[in-house]
C-alpha cells in the first residue's frame, strides 16, 4: 500500500487573500464587518459605542455583541434606529434583522508575582553542601543559588 502525496504548488500570499484565493471570502467578510463596526460606532453615543461590537453577518441578520446586559437592553430599544443606520452602507442595505448577544469581556490578568527570598540559613546550608560536593557543575550551581540570599555568609 502506498501513500500518494498531493503535489501542491506554493501560492503567494497575495493570491491567497485577494478576491480569487481560498481566503479571499474570509478577508472580504472581515473587511465588511470592520466597516460596519466603524460606521455603527460613529453613529452611536460615545458611552455606548465602546461596548458594542459587530459579531457576524449571515443570511441577512447582523449579530451585535455587547459586554453587558444594560447595553443589550438599550440596543433592543434602538433596533429600528440601528437598522436604519446600518442600511446607510451599500453593503448592508439588505440587513433584515439584528441579533444581540452578551459576551462579557474579561481582562487578561497578569500572573501575580511572588517574590521569593532565600533565608541566610538556607544560603548557609547550600554553601556547605557546595563545599562538600566534588562535582564541579553541581558545586557551581549550589554556590550560585546560595548567592541569592540577601546576606549571604
Amino acid at each position: 500500500m502506498s501513500i500518494k502525496a498531493k503535489r501542491f504548488r506554493a501560492q503567494s500570499i497575495h493570491h491567497l487573500i485577494d478576491g480569487s484565493g481560498e481566503l479571499g471570502s474570509v478577508v472580504r467578510m472581515a473587511t465588511l464587518l470592520q466597516r460596519a463596526q466603524q460606521h455603527l460606532r460613529a453613529g452611536l453615543p460615545s458611552e455606548i459605542a465602546e461596548h458594542v461590537y459587530v459579531g457576524g453577518y449571515r443570511e441577512g441578520a447582523l449579530t451585535l455583541i455587547t459586554d453587558g446586559a444594560v447595553w443589550l437592553t438599550w440596543l433592543r430599544y434602538e433596533r429600528q434606529r440601528l437598522l436604519k443606520l446600518l442600511r446607510q452602507l451599500p453593503e448592508f442595505e439588505a440587513v433584515l434583522a439584528l441579533n444581540f448577544k452578551v459576551r462579557p469581556v474579561h481582562p487578561l490578568k497578569a500572573p501575580t508575582y511572588q517574590a521569593r527570598a532565600l533565608s541566610p540559613e538556607a544560603a548557609h546550608h547550600l554553601k556547605a553542601c557546595a563545599d562538600d560536593t566534588t562535582d564541579p557543575k553541581l558545586k557551581k550551581a549550589l554556590a550560585r543559588l546560595a548567592s541569592h540570599a540577601p546576606n549571604n555568609t
